[in-house]
């Protein structure tokens, strides 16, 4: 039987879906997702904490980053050589960026002294040339340059060097010829273009080898040594002379004059301004293009004597002067002698710095003499010393 409802009576509420259920279901997925994530984040702490740390690399020792860093700073300056304040003026149409391919090739076949990448525009121009070809006109102003700034020995070069043109067909066996041959020298670079003219700007510079004839054969004074007397008193302490060194020898007189005594005495000099080199070879001795503070190319105690003339002085610094005697006793052998020739210092200089430095050497005092240095106005002296090696130590 129909029960029909009438208009206006109250309904009932019809069944709504069942919300607690759902919202109880996603609060208990939401908190699943939150505790796994959790649990994740303690299993990573967890193993980055127990994970055994790898071990500490091997310490790189210091000499070889010292090697590595040199050999890093040689590769830069070969590829790269920037420019520098010291030789900027001698850069011009030199590339500053590419090393010429001469010097990158010598480089793998052998070291290039330390002080030559100082000066990477010299360096540049000096090794930029055309193998197999004739030498750059200005190659000898440049090695000359460059062996004053410390850059040697030179690296080596494929070129042909410049001769004279129209040399003398034989060369005298007298050192003291009454004249050199203008010809057989090669003038362009120098302000004089003859030995006549450097013989009148400058007498003293060892060019005019008449007056050279008497050097180192009179006695003056007490700072005088003639050959005559060094070859006596060798003699009387039985050590005999055979082989020396004359250390700045300008022109090689004191070569030339032990030459005649059968002494062979090889010179080391510099064309500072004028050919003392070429000079040199034209009396018939052996010139060394070296500079001061270069290391004798001579074997360890093998030279009977060592002459240090003027051009060792006061101005060279005194830790170079210091490593200078001490190559001279590297090539002394035992009972050879050290001769300073008129070295000249301040007076005080002489007292205080170099009589206690060459004293460290502990070699035999056989002559010491000092003398006032004539119109000196800083109270000068000359030294002239002749000095014993013992004969061991």
């Amino acid at each position: 039987m129909d029960i029909q409802r009438k208009p206006g009576s109250i309904e009932e509420p019809k069944a709504k879906p069942k919300m607690g259920f759902t919202m109880g279901l996603n609060m208990l997925l939401l908190l699943a997702m939150v505790a796994t994530n959790i649990l994740s984040l303690y299993h990573l702490s967890s193993t980055i904490q127990t994970t055994k740390k790898p071990p500490a690399p091997v310490p790189v020792p210091d000499y070889l980053l010292h090697q590595l860093n040199t050999i890093r700073s040689t590769i830069t300056h070969l590829t790269r050589l920037p420019p520098s304040a010291a030789d900027s003026s001698t850069k011009a149409a030199v590339s500053t960026t590419t090393a010429p391919p001469d010097l990158l090739l010598h480089s793998q076949l052998s070291p290039i002294a330390t002080s030559c990448h100082n000066h990477p525009g010299l360096l540049h121009r000096y090794m930029n040339y055309t193998p197999f070809s004739p030498c750059p006109p200005d190659s000898e102003e440049l090695a000359e340059s460059l062996i004053l700034r410390g850059c040697h020995p030179l690296p080596r070069r494929r070129c042909f060097s410049k001769t004279p043109p129209k040399p003398t067909s034989s060369l005298s066996h007298n050192s003291f010829a009454p004249s050199l041959p203008d010809q057989n020298v090669i003038w362009h670079k120098y302000y004089c273009k003859s030995f006549s003219c450097l013989v009148r700007s400058n007498p003293k510079l060892g060019f005019n080898l008449s007056a050279e004839a008497t050097r180192f054969m009179s006695y003056n004074d007490e700072l005088d040594l003639p050959v005559l007397q060094l070859l006596q008193i060798a003699k009387a302490a039985n050590s005999v002379l055979r082989l020396g060194i004359d250390v700045g020898g300008g022109t090689g007189t004191f070569a030339a004059r032990m030459k005649l005594y059968n002494v062979t005495v090889v010179t080391t000099t510099m064309n500072l301004g004028a050919p003392y080199n070429e000079v040199v070879a034209l009396r018939g001795l052996v010139p060394l293009h070296v500079p001061l503070q270069q290391r004798f190319p001579v074997f360890d105690g093998v030279v009977d004597l060592v002459r240090c003339g003027h051009a060792v002085n006061r101005w060279i610094p005194l830790t170079a002067m210091e490593f200078l005697l001490y190559d001279v006793d590297r090539v002394l052998r035992g009972g050879g002698y050290l001769l300073l020739d008129h070295f000249f210092s301040k007076g005080v200089d002489l007292d205080k710095l170099y009589a206690p430095l060459i004293g460290k050497l502990g070699y035999k005092k056989v002559k010491w003499a000092t003398g006032n240095k004539a119109n000196s106005k800083n109270a000068e002296v000359y030294l002239t010393a002749l000095l014993q090696k013992p004969v061991s130590k």
